[in-house]
């Protein structure tokens, strides 16, 4: 059975993955420190960008350091359920049927371009991101744990794909890009002997019982009361913000104070600050956001970021003690 971790040595190896993934990826160190903070939460990411900028490479990355398995799906118009989830296949040795796992069995699934897999397979995706197992021909298979969802999709290739639905949407924890990488960086990329090879030398940090531990820790991050009436004053408020149609639930909530619950423990606390909140808000809230006209699935992200922004700078803050 695993058991939480003092708050010291569970930053300490957060810090030192984060360190480690940051030594080798060419994306902006706050990318990394979220996508480490948003396992440590237990939740889900969303990678949306243009191809080429290193979105597997991250999530293989964070794979090697935790010494965990990963499996990458590509998602295709032709995939099924089965094919995800896995199936029961009959042997004539024992005349019985045994089940044959699919790849949705490791502790860090890279789901490839998302919106390209055919609404059922998305579907397929909901039981196992929000309950941590499958079913199969009415049996329940329990994933390893720790487990993660890294999706990506391509937002600038529209022929062919599904938009997620908002149901889906919501099952992630938060939604980022990556952005070009900085001059300097792509520069060195260009001159190193070895830059499609980027993970070589890359060392385990930490272990997936370890992983596991810090996500027992990072639930019982205390959230105060005065914080709590923060958090939702500010999922309540996008509500009924001008130009949105519907706004953030409930889930959203408690998915903002799991990544606020991170945030804090990444700071060596074991309990959280409103900057905790408003650090977590802009990756958490804006992809809940269901935009007025905006149309199916197809929400502007950076609309609904500078939503968010705007809805953190005229929220008061709460006078709330460092205990």
């Amino acid at each position: 059975m695993v058991t939480s971790m003092e708050t010291p040595q569970a930053r300490d190896i957060l810090h030192a993955v984060t360190d480690t993934l940051n030594t080798v990826l060419a994306c902006p160190r706050e990318t990394v420190e979220t996508t480490v903070l948003t396992f440590a939460a237990g939740g889900h990411v969303l990678l949306e960008d243009v191809p080429g900028v290193g979105k597997t490479t991250l999530a293989r990355a964070l794979a090697t350091v935790i010494g965990g398995s990963v499996r990458r799906i590509q998602l295709t118009p032709d995939l099924l359920p089965g094919d995800l989830l896995g199936m029961n296949v009959y042997s004539r040795a024992t005349e019985s049927f045994a089940f044959h796992p699919g790849p949705i069995f490791a502790n860090i699934i890279i789901a490839d371009e998302i919106n390209r897999a055919d609404p059922k397979v998305q579907s397929a995706l909901l039981e196992a991101m929000g309950e941590g197992q499958v079913s199969v021909d009415g049996q329940t298979h329990h994933l390893e744990q720790p487990f993660i969802v890294i999706a990506t999709q391509n937002p600038i290739e529209l022929e062919g794909t599904y938009p997620l639905p908002e149901a889906q949407l919501d099952r992630f924890m938060i939604r980022m890009g990556f952005g070009y990488p900085a001059a300097d960086t792509e520069e060195r990329m260009v001159m190193s002997d070895h830059a499609s090879r980027p993970l070589e030398g890359l060392h385990r940090i930490a272990d997936v019982d370890q992983m596991q531990a810090i996500r027992e820790t990072c639930a019982a991050v205390r959230v105060a009361q005065p914080v709590a009436r923060y958090l939702v004053s500010l999922t309540a408020a996008t509500r009924s913000m001008e130009g949105v149609a519907f706004g953030v639930s409930p889930r959203g909530s408690l998915q903002l104070a799991a990544l606020s619950r991170a945030k804090a423990l990444y700071e060596g606390r074991d309990f959280v600050l409103p900057d905790d909140v408003r650090w977590a808000a802009p990756f958490a809230l804006p992809h809940r956001l269901v935009l007025e006209d905006a149309g199916y699935g197809t929400a502007p992200t950076g609309l609904a970021r500078q939503l968010i922004d705007t809805l953190i700078d005229r929220t008061p803050v709460p006078r709330v003690d460092d205990r």
